[in-house]
């Protein structure tokens, strides 16, 4: 039996904590961030397992290039993790962009 942790399909609206916009499910995969202000929530350890106590909401604080896709580069409020997830194809762009001019420390 394997028991690797496997990613969990949620793609469900929202209300983002950080700036009240009501988030709609994306459609094509699951939904873990707001697309206006990019933030999201520590309740991750894998995708979708709403396993982390922690709850801290996740800050964007970059982005990085991957292959031909944009990852947003976060950072808890509550604990200082840092976590690196997909940016969507609703993102707000320009944000995208602005972060892109910040360098990411590992």
């Amino acid at each position: 039996m394997d028991d690797t942790p496997r990613f969990v399909m949620i793609d469900e609206p929202f209300l983002c904590r950080v700036c009240g916009f009501e988030v709609k499910p994306l459609g094509y995969t699951a939904r873990d961030h707001c697309p206006r202000c990019l933030c999201s929530l520590h309740v991750d350890n894998m995708p979708g397992d709403r396993a982390n106590e922690c709850g801290g909401v996740l800050r964007p604080v970059g982005v990085e290039m991957q292959r031909d896709e944009y990852k947003i580069v976060y950072r808890c409020e509550s604990c200082g993790e840092t976590k690196r997830n997909k940016a969507a194809s609703d993102d707000d762009m320009n944000l995208i962009i602005r972060l892109s001019a910040n360098p990411v420390r590992r």
